[in-house]
This record gives structure tokens, sequence and C-alpha cells, in this order.
């Protein structure tokens, strides 16, 4: 009896053998499955029906142009050419193709077409200019609105037959003011604005600052420190201490499959490092955003990639984690996570959303057809590597055009929330209720809370407490807007109509689960059109500013990046100008960072466009220091909590100038498109102490108190410890002054740099 029994054991062990290898064998064969679709999906697919690939837009209108026998398809077909042309970079190229087409004027029975090329040749001088100056003689003013100093460009060829071009536009159209404003832009590259612009075109005062506050300028540095060795296509940005040495490092990446991510190391004496290579991120592409977190608490931040965004139906493309090793690689572990997905998005945001001490990732998308639709994903942290999704079972899985996602804790339950941000014209605001099982349940909470009042296309968006109250309140930017950013910037400069463009939105948290649209009182309610953007306190007066890196993918949107100061949590101010910081090429990924250790943040922005003719080169503004303003910087460091600290609340208070204030901040990135650290770096105004530090930590809901910190320090905060660490950290002395002006990376003297007449730089 016994043997039957033993044998009986061994068969079903058998069978449970094979099953258990079967089952293996499927798993295997269904990973490979995987990989090789994960590995199709990050391969370069250029379509001639796809916008962002001029390359085949160009081979089939050459073909028209060869083939077809209409001498107007033929026009249309050379227009279209030249356009692909400046979109690639090709502007010498583009000038002469345009410049036959409009000898041949005489074919263009409606006119349409010549007229359309005029437009296009001004635009291709004005381009040709910039990669003569702004490119290929790059210094810390190059293409930084208001243009002057080191900025005014010295082969002054290419602007001088822009302007002769553009006043020909305007002598036909008068009305015109994209060509306006362009002219205008023209003048001013070479020194000659506003003194020559001739009178019934000029735009006054675009070299002033309109502000009342003193802002000191910021100083463009990062080709001193070859972080700008190669030019980007848009793409993201992550400032962070990857390497756990307490100095922040840069991280980028391009839209681009073709390009490949960049690590730069912070080697913590003045000198960064590119690391790429050594890293495994050169092998990584593709990504038009990216953001950090510690998704296993292992104690090494990591990376997630998104891909695919505006590119519709050839955005297909998987988003990829990255997993830090902790010994300065990365590997990618996007199959074994089963975060595998193939639909366009550029957004994310992490967060503890069932409050079990590790982060969980919600992934909007852009769905554009509603046959195909894309809803958003949740993937729920299982504590061993890889996530399940739940999105539908959790109530979030939106369907819409979503262009920025966030979380926080709006009204202050203990569970962290979630903002949408779309171009589908909504804002969508999911209230967390708390979990069932392990996975949390979403109730659509935008009625009640009072987002619905008006539909507009909005795109980045964040949570912060502008006016320190306590409570979570939201920005989202608007996109939408009429022809070209050129025209809208010339009306709102004219203080002519703007068309139908949307402006910036601020909500304000009522603390009753409702907000209330400030915008207007608070000096938002103005067209800005941002992309990649973020907030900080630029100068440690307590209250978040924020910088907005502007554009759209029309060549012709050559507006600068703006940089708002927050005014007592009252009102907003533009300080670009004076600031110096307004680039003039396309802003993507923007972080806000202590990056020389010196008590006031610098504003790191990657910069450049979806088309290598706006290809640019990365920017690190280096803050001098604005007033005497004091800071203290916390790491905070969960251990109930995920290790992030991700969604923990610091209240700071402080005896500023005689009195009592109280200022808040959550840990995060900042905001939906460009990752600052997680360090918190919090402006304490004049006070010299902090007088007490209250945390918050996320999921444990455990808060602890710690009194009289001196200010002017690194501190590091372990949850559950009383102790505080101080984080011994030298302040960076990058290239001394005089060392960037021989370098040409400083403007020399406050006076007109005097141009080359005599440029033999060839237009054809």
């Amino acid at each position: 009896m016994i043997k039957y029994f033993l044998i009986l054991i061994a068969a079903l062990a058998l069978i449970l053998g094979i099953s258990a290898f079967v089952r293996y064998k499927n798993k295997m064969e269904q990973r490979k499955i995987l990989e090789a679709n994960y590995k199709k999906g990050l391969e370069p697919n250029c379509n001639s029906e796809d916008f962002f690939c001029p390359e085949a837009q160009y081979a089939k209108w050459d073909s028209v142009s060869k083939y077809s026998k209409d001498e107007g398809q033929k026009l249309l077909a050379e227009r279209f050419k030249s356009v692909m042309l400046l979109r690639m970079g090709q502007e010498k190229q583009a000038i002469s193709l345009l410049e036959e087409l409009i000898k041949n004027s005489a074919k263009d029975s409606t006119g349409r077409i010549t007229s359309d090329a005029y437009g296009y040749l001004g635009l291709a001088f004005l381009r040709l200019a910039e990669r003569n100056n702004c490119i290929s003689n790059h210094s810390s003013g190059s293409c930084v609105f208001p243009i002057r100093d080191s900025g005014i460009y010295t082969d002054p060829a290419a602007s001088d037959s822009a302007i002769k071009i553009y006043q020909q536009i305007l002598t036909k159209s008068p009305n015109d003011l994209d060509s306006r404003w362009l002219l205008n832009l023209a003048y001013m590259t070479i020194g000659e604005y506003p003194s020559k612009v001739p009178a019934q075109w000029i735009i006054k005062g675009l070299d002033s600052s309109h502000s009342k506050s003193v802002i000191a300028p910021f100083q463009e540095i990062a080709g001193s420190l070859q972080l700008n060795g190669f030019r980007n296509m848009s793409g993201g940005s992550i400032v962070d201490d990857f390497d756990n040495d307490g100095y922040l490092d840069i991280v980028t990446s391009s839209m681009s499959l073709n390009e490949s991510m960049h690590y730069f190391k912070n080697n913590g004496d003045g000198t960064f490092t590119d690391v790429s290579k050594t890293s495994g991120l050169d092998k990584i592409t593709g990504g038009l955003n990216i953001i950090q977190a510690d998704y296993n608490n292992d104690g090494y931040t990591d990376i997630l990639v998104l891909r695919g965004a505006w590119m519709q139906q050839f955005g297909t493309q998987p988003v990829s984690l990255l997993k830090n090793n902790g010994n300065g690689t990365f590997t990618d572990v996007t199959v074994q996570s089963n975060l595998i997905s193939f639909a366009p998005t550029q957004t994310a945001t992490w967060a503890d959303f069932n409050n079990d001490g590790w982060l969980d990732l919600f992934i909007g998308y852009e769905t554009t057809d509603p046959t195909h639709p894309h809803p958003a994903t949740l993937f729920i942290n299982n504590k061993d590597g890889s996530f399940t999704e739940a999105g539908k079972e959790a109530g979030c899985d939106i369907v819409a055009f979503e262009k920025g996602v966030v979380s926080a804790d709006y009204n202050n339950d203990g569970w962290p929330d979630i903002f949408i941000s779309s171009l589908d014209g909504h804002k969508t605001l999911l209230k967390n209720k708390g979990v069932r099982g392990k996975i949390p349940q979403f109730e659509n909470a935008t009625h009640e809370a009072g987002l619905d009042a008006e539909l507009t296309y909005t795109f980045p968006a964040w949570f912060w407490d502008y006016d320190n109250d306590g409570l979570p309140d939201i920005f989202a930017c608007g996109y939408e807007f009429d022809g070209s950013l050129a025209k809208t910037e010339a009306a709102v400069a004219l203080g002519a109509p703007v068309g139908k463009v949307s402006k910036m939105y601020l909500y304000r948290n009522n603390g009753d689960g409702t907000f209330s649209d400030v915008s207007r009182q608070v000096g938002l309610d103005i067209p800005v059109f941002a992309m990649g953007s973020n907030f900080g306190d630029f100068d440690n007066d307590g209250w978040l500013d924020m910088y907005l890196g502007t554009g759209n993918p029309d060549l012709k949107s050559l507006v600068p990046n703006k940089l708002f100061k927050n005014i007592g949590g009252r009102q907003f101010e533009d300080v670009t100008s004076s600031a110096r910081v307004g680039n003039l090429q396309k802003g993507h990924g923007v972080a806000f960072a202590d990056i020389d250790n010196d008590g006031d943040q610098d504003i790191f922005i990657e910069v450049g466009g979806p088309f290598k003719g706006d290809a640019y080169f990365n920017s690190l503004y280096l803050n001098p220091g604005q007033n005497k303003n004091n800071s203290i910087s916390i790491l905070l460091v969960g251990q109930k909590s995920n290790r992030s600290a991700v969604g923990a609340r610091i209240a700071v208070h402080v005896l500023d100038g005689g009195f009592k204030r109280t200022i808040y901040r959550d840990v995060n990135s900042g905001g939906s498109f460009g990752a600052s650290p997680f360090r918190q770096e919090i402006g304490i105004g004049a006070a010299t102490a902090v007088d007490e530090i209250t945390i918050q930590w996320p999921g444990s809901g455990e808060t602890q108190i710690f009194k009289n910190v001196p200010a002017r320090q690194f501190i590091k905060i372990m949850e559950g410890s009383d102790q505080i660490e101080k984080m011994e950290l030298k302040t960076l002395k990058f290239p001394a002054h005089h060392e960037m002006m021989n370098m040409g990376y400083i403007d020399c003297a406050p006076q007109p740099t005097k141009v080359n007449r005599t440029s033999s730089a060839k237009l054809k």
C-alpha cells in the first residue's frame, strides 16, 4: 500500500514538475515575444505621413516635383520641399530653392505659393543667421532675448537679408504680425533695435524689462562645463543625485530614436564628466520626457523614459524603466517589471497610491482617434521589482489627449490624488478614496472641485502651494494657439487682440474640496504656451516661482522662455528680461536645483525642437544670488514610507523679518515636463535659523518634529530617527568669471558687439 502511495506521490510530483516546466517555458516564450516587440518599438520608423519625419516628406514632394505635369502642383511641391529643408536644418538649400521658386512666380496663377515663399525665405535667412552665430559661434548670450552684448551677431549677412525680405512682406501686408515680430528680432540680432527699425513696423519696449523687481542676471555656463557638446532635439531632463555622493548629476534625453540619452556626473569639484557610455545610457534612445524614482526601495534613484508623444499612429513606442545598479550603470528592466505598453506618452507620475510604502506609477497617454483609445494606466508595485496594471479596476483609466499628469494629496486625507491636463479641453481631478484590497479607488471629482467651468487646451501642469497656506494648488498652462507664437507675441507687445489663444491657469485650493481660478488676480491670465516647465524658489524668499520653456513645432515660433517671480503669493511678475534667461529656442525639460551648493537654485533646461533644424544646446543658468535670503536643503529618506519619500509633507516654521511664517513643500520632482531633485531646497527669507521642521511621512502617516535647526546647511533626515544628519558638501566653484569671458561664455561688457559688415559668409 505504501509502495502505491509513493508511486502516486511521485507521479503527482512529476505531473506538477512538468506543469511547472510548461508554465515556465510559456512564460519564457511570452517574455521573448515581449522583448522582441519591445526592441521593435524602439526601431526608428520614418514614414512620409509622419509630421516629424521631414526626410520622408521631402522625398514624397520631390517625386511630385519631378513627375507631375501640372505646373501648379510642381510649384506647390517645391514650396513643401523648402519647408522640409528648413526642418532638416538645410537653410542654404532652402534659400536656393525658394529664390528659384520666386523667379518662377509667373507660373503661380493664384499668387499664394509665391507669397508663402517670401515668408519662408525671410525665415530661412533668419534661421541661417542663427546657425552662423548662435550655433557656430555660440556664447552665453546666444539667442537670449532681448539679444544684446555677446549675443549680438558678429556675422550679420543673413540677418541683413532677412530684414530686406520682411520689409518687402510688410510693405504689401502691414498687418502681418509674424513678419513684424521677426523683423524686429532680426534688427535686434545685429544691434540695430530699436534705432534702425522703420517707425511703422517697430514693436517698442522689447529691449527693456517691465518688471518692478530687480533681478540679478543669471549666467549661462553649460558650455564652460561641457554640458552642451551636442545639440538636442526635443527632450527631457532630470537633475538629481544618481550615485549618492551628495552632488547633483544631470541626465537628458531626446525624442528621436536616433539620439541617445546623456548622463553627466557631477565630480564634486566644479566639473562634470559625460559618463553616458560607461553607464550604459548611451544605448538608450528616444524619450521626449524622463522622470526619476527609487521604484525598488534599494536606495538608488532609477529612471523612467517616456516615448511617442505627438506622433499619433507612429507613436506606439514603449516606455523604458532603467534600474540604477548602484555602481554607475543602469539596466533596462522594462520587460521584467511588466511595464510594457505601446502608446504615445510623455507624462507620468510616481506616487504611493495605496500607501504600502512602495511607489506606484500612473501613465497618461495620447488618444487622437476614439476608435483606437489609449486609456491611462496605473501600475501597482508588487514589491518584487514588478508591477501589475490596474487602471480600470482603480477607476483611473481616463481616455484623453493627456499632456500632463501629476499627483498630490489635495484634500489632506492621506491618499495621493491625480490631476490630468489634456489637449481635449478637459482638466480632470481624480480623488483617491482609499484601497480595495491593494488597489486604490479613484473618483472623478472634477465637477465638485469646480475645474470643469471652462474647456481649454492645456499642456504642462503641477501641484504646488504657491500661497503657503498648507494646501496644494494647481497650475496648468494653456496650449491653444492661432498660427505661430511669433504672431501672438507681437500682438501682446502691441496691445492688439491675440485671437483664439489660451492663457495660464492657476487654481487656488479653497480647503473644502473646491478650487478657484485666480489666474487674473495674480497676473497669469496671459498667453505663454509652455512645454517643458517647472517651479522653484530662485530668490529664497519662501515663495515658489516658475520657469516656462515655450514653443511649438512652427519654425517661426521664436519666442523667449519665461521666468515668473512669485510676489508674496499675491502676484506673479515676468522677470525674464532682467534675469537673462529668455532663450528663443524651443524649451523642454526644466529643473530647478542648487547645482553648485551655494544655497540658491539654478535652472537647467533641455533646449531644442522636434526637427533637426531646431536642435539646440542645453542651458544651465547659474544663479548669482539675488539677495541675502537664507535657505535650508532637506533630503528625506523613507523607511516605512517609500525610500524616495515622494509625497512627504514638509512644514518649515521660521521668524522672517520679525514675523512668524510657515513655508510648505511636498517631496516630488516638480512639474510634468522636467524633473528637479527630490532633495528639497527651501528658501526661508531673512531667517537665520528654522524654529521648527514638521515632516508628515507618506504611507505611514507618521509625523516628526525637529526644533532649532540652523540655516544654510544640507541635512538628511531618516524616517523614524530623531537625529539630523548634516551633509558635508562643498560649495562648487565653477570656472571663474574672467575664465568664462575668455572662453566666450559670459558677456564681457554691457555694450553692443561690433558686427562684421564685411563678412564673407556665403548664403548660397
